[in-house]
């Protein structure tokens, strides 16, 4: 709920070059503080290979599409609609065949 903070807590993530003060769900603590580490990680990889050459800006931007692009595989790889699809017209034929 938008008014419960009883079940917020405060923390502060580190994020690359920054301290973030942020209210989060106690059960959820531990995903923004693994959140905040993968960025930094992915934006540390790139600031490694590209320092100098792009800009910090530049450098989130390409942190941001890699972590999206996993994001987005993820996401498809769990995509459950084809299995159900099949599973549907099993079930039919099995009913029609019992009939």
């Amino acid at each position: 709920m938008a008014g419960d903070t009883g079940n917020k807590l405060r923390i502060t993530i580190h994020v690359y070059d920054t301290d973030l003060s942020v209210n989060v769900p106690r059960d959820e603590e531990e995903y923004y503080r693994k959140s905040g580490k993968l960025i930094t990680d992915v934006v540390n990889s790139y600031a490694s290979r590209f320092k100098g050459v792009k800009a910090d800006k530049e450098l989130l931007y390409m942190a941001l599409i890699d972590i999206a692009l996993r994001y987005v595989k993820e996401a498809g790889r769990n995509d459950v609609m084809p299995f159900n699809d099949i599973l549907s017209k099993l079930t039919s034929e099995i009913e029609e065949a019992m009939k």
